[in-house]
């Protein structure tokens, strides 16, 4: 899923694109994609884009009238600028936004269609749409430990919480992590003061550096290789190669359709985590440190 740093980058390529151009066509071909009806989707057709701006991991296009747009690409939308009119078809592509200068397209890989278009009116129909997650960019360290330890989760459900924390999502908070040196399943309550502000300055540097990174990588361009997994990351999807700290092979607990990486040397104190789905197997034989997962490969071999 897009997070953070890529809906920044998706909004200033945006910015360069279509702010101050006239709206001329919607034309949206999933049946899944519309979840409102008031305002009507027509409603918007002819209105110049004002502004543009980001609410949690979506991207709000605002309107004359004080309409808005908000695209939520979930897990596999993506988006895309094409020449004026382009041509798009089921079963990839969604919508299409048609503007003087191109179109924008929007895709979404895969059967489940979770990607989401919203149309509403102001501010109060913004902020209906808010998890109310606080920018992390933004805030102190006591607005942020505050909001940490408002409840006893562990640290990647903490961080990937909309209500929690805004824009942040599994990517990257494997990546905080690992910068942070701490590990994915630390009970928030149980953190020390020195560990709450050095999660708090990693955060921050961590995704500065990588909207950084992103908007390097786009070099004017419109961003269209937009991935969870991407080149210089230390842990994320890179399961069972190297820590670029301290050579240690990186390990992963998987869960449902997502998985979170990390650095058993360096966040675990040489603790495995158990993968949920094999633990259930091996029950009692999984191992709990890298030695012991050393001597069970060496046995399978």
């Amino acid at each position: 899923m897009p997070e953070l740093p890529d809906i920044v980058v998706y909004i200033e390529a945006l910015e360069q694109r279509i702010l101050g151009l006239r709206l001329e066509h919607v034309r949206i071909i999933s049946p899944f994609l519309l979840r409102t009806a008031s305002p009507p989707i027509a409603s918007v057709i002819g209105k110049k884009v004002l502004r543009l701006r980001r609410l949690g991991k979506r991207i709000c296009i605002g309107l004359e009238d004080d309409l808005w747009l908000v695209l939520h690409l979930m897990i596999a939308g993506r988006l895309h600028w094409r020449v004026r009119g382009a041509r798009i078809s089921r079963p990839r592509d969604l919508a299409a936004f048609d503007f003087l200068a191109g179109s924008l397209t929007w895709s979404e890989a895969g059967s489940q269609k979770r990607a989401s278009l919203h149309v509403v009116s102001g501010e109060s129909g913004l902020r209906a749409l808010d998890p109310g997650g606080i920018e992390v960019l933004d805030c102190d360290l006591e607005r942020f430990a505050a909001v940490l330890l408002s409840a006893n989760h562990t640290l990647k459900r903490a961080l990937t919480d909309p209500r929690l924390f805004s824009g942040i999502g599994n990517a990257y908070s494997d990546e905080i992590l690992w910068e942070a040196k701490l590990s994915p399943l630390a009970l928030t309550q149980k953190l020390t003061v020195s560990e709450i502000k050095r999660l708090h300055e990693t955060t921050r540097a961590s995704l500065t550096d990588w909207t950084n990174r992103l908007r390097a990588e786009a070099s004017g361009k419109f961003p269209e290789n937009v991935t969870a997994f991407r080149e210089g990351m230390a842990v994320h999807g890179r399961y069972k190669q190297p820590c670029p700290r301290c050579g240690t092979k990186i390990q992963r607990i998987r869960y449902a359709s997502n998985e979170t990486n990390y650095c058993p040397t360096c966040q675990t104190g040489g603790k495995l985590l158990a993968d949920r789905a094999l633990s259930r197997l091996l029950r009692e034989d999984w191992p709990r440190t890298l030695d012991e997962l050393e001597l069970l490969t060496a046995k399978q071999k």
